[in-house]
């Protein structure tokens, strides 16, 4: 391990990580974060997938449904800020293990609420997990790609967030209509197991050990990562590169808000806001959509709505395999564009019934999930070590906001009796404020972190 100034370089163990070949140990990690992941999504529509019940049993209002699922949102505000935190002071798997605990055991306080103050309050903490794994787990893998293919690497993990969302509404498919909504809380209570197991399975990152001044800790944690790859590959590794430059960077907060730091904050923060504005004013309220504007019965707008989950895992593979290609910046600008086109042709056609809003809401979020997956990639690249997880849980601040105003705004255009075409173009012009801002993104394709950051 090289030295400066007495003291271990970043560059080295970047260089190190970034010699590593795709190995079992990447399988590994990929597949412990990725149910962490894939429960925290699944968790994260689980009020949607119940509120058609809910509103049914509790005789709820139109402004109760929304308190009910804008509730987790706001906790999930609040816990990407505290996340962001925590994860650049404790450790990237230390505060993703905290995080998929609480939200799993408030799953199981949601499951036995007996009003909807409670489910509320329940959703609310369950929100606070939520909206702290997800950016901070985003950051983890980051840290452990490599620089040449850290698009495709991490694009294909986050796969595992749009199949959490489908699952969450196969699932109530069958489970709602037999066992009730709280049966589908019980089964978002199992990530519990996962937090008691992922300290102990899942190296710390390297990247986060040095920068905090822990380099034993780190120059172990590399040892054992190459071990592990070694075994698994039966080949040695080949030597590291001596061009990895080493970041300087310091990891105040304030730091993310001056400098060249600004401009990318500022374009990602918009980016989070617009992107899932538009995502949850759609997908929140497609369930209650389906049933009370087209007189669905509850199974087929619950399969309408998992049509649109598995068109958004498809538009999350669709950019893992374009994104290092086309780089970040044309692929957010892209699928922009293509949600607009898809809002704006169904607020054209006047969103007349349940299959016509199902198919395009279904191309929407084709779009809207590539979108996604590309934030949460692009995010954590746009900052140094020390930074990285406030940066990416920052953007994950406007994210929770839009997740709260989207839903808000729909429930109100509906609630005044402003038709389904109103609710499609305002979304769609939302979008389009989108492909404006994303015009002046930083691309980082093919750049190593400590590149992006020196």
């Amino acid at each position: 391990m090289t030295t400066v100034a007495g003291k271990p370089a970043l560059g080295s163990v970047a260089a190190r990580l970034e010699r590593l070949p795709h190995s079992r140990w990447h399988v590994k990690v990929r597949f412990l974060i990725g149910a962490v992941t894939f429960f925290e999504a699944f968790d994260q529509l689980l009020a949607a997938s119940a509120l058609p019940e809910l509103a049914d049993q509790w005789n709820l209002s139109t402004g109760q449904s929304t308190f009910a699922v804008t509730s987790a949102s706001v906790g999930m505000l609040l816990g990407a800020l505290a996340a962001g935190w925590l994860g650049d002071r404790i450790g990237r798997v230390r505060t993703v293990a905290l995080g998929v605990a609480l939200t799993g055991l408030a799953s199981l306080a949601v499951a036995f609420s007996g009003s909807i103050e409670m489910f509320s309050l329940f959703r609310f903490l369950q929100g606070l997990g939520i909206g702290g794994v997800v950016p901070v787990a985003a950051t983890y893998i980051n840290e452990i790609a490599r620089s040449d293919q850290r698009g495709r690497f991490f694009l294909l993990y986050e796969m595992v967030f749009p199949a959490g969302l489908a699952a969450a509404t196969l699932i109530a498919v069958w489970v709602i209509p037999h066992f009730g909504w709280r049966a589908m809380f019980l089964i978002g209570a199992l990530p519990v197991v996962i937090a008691a197991v992922l300290s102990r399975k899942v190296e710390e990152s390297p990247r986060w050990l040095l920068a905090r001044g822990r380099t034993e800790e780190a120059e172990a944690a590399i040892l054992r990562i190459e071990a592990e790859v070694v075994r698994g590959t039966r080949e040695p590794l080949p030597a590291p590169a001596t061009e990895v430059p080493d970041e300087v960077t310091a990891g105040r907060l304030r730091d993310i808000f001056k400098g060249r730091y600004l401009r990318r904050t500022a374009v990602v923060s918009g980016l989070w806001f617009v992107a899932y504005y538009v995502n949850h004013g759609i997908s929140t309220w497609l369930p209650s959509l389906y049933t009370k504007e087209f007189g669905l019965d509850l199974t087929t707008a619950l399969v309408y709505t998992l049509l649109s989950n598995v068109t958004g895992l498809l538009g999350t593979l669709a950019v893992a395999l374009l994104v290092d290609r086309i780089g970040r910046r044309h692929a957010l600008m892209g699928a922009l564009a293509g949600t607009v086109l898809s809002l704006g042709v169904l607020a054209l056609l006047g969103a007349t019934s349940g299959l016509q809003v199902a198919v395009l809401a279904s191309c929407t979020t084709f779009f809207l999930y590539a979108i996604n997956g590309g934030l949460y990639l692009y995010s954590p690249e746009l900052y140094p070590t020390q930074n990285r997880a406030k940066g990416a849980a920052f953007g994950g601040i406007w994210n929770r906001l839009g997740v709260i105003l989207g839903p808000v705004v729909v429930g109100a255009i509906m609630g005044a009796g402003g038709g389904l075409p109103l609710v499609f173009a305002q979304l769609a012009v939302m979008g389009a404020v989108g492909v404006v801002i994303a015009w002046f993104a930083v691309e980082t394709k093919g750049k190593t972190l400590e590149e992006l950051n020196s």
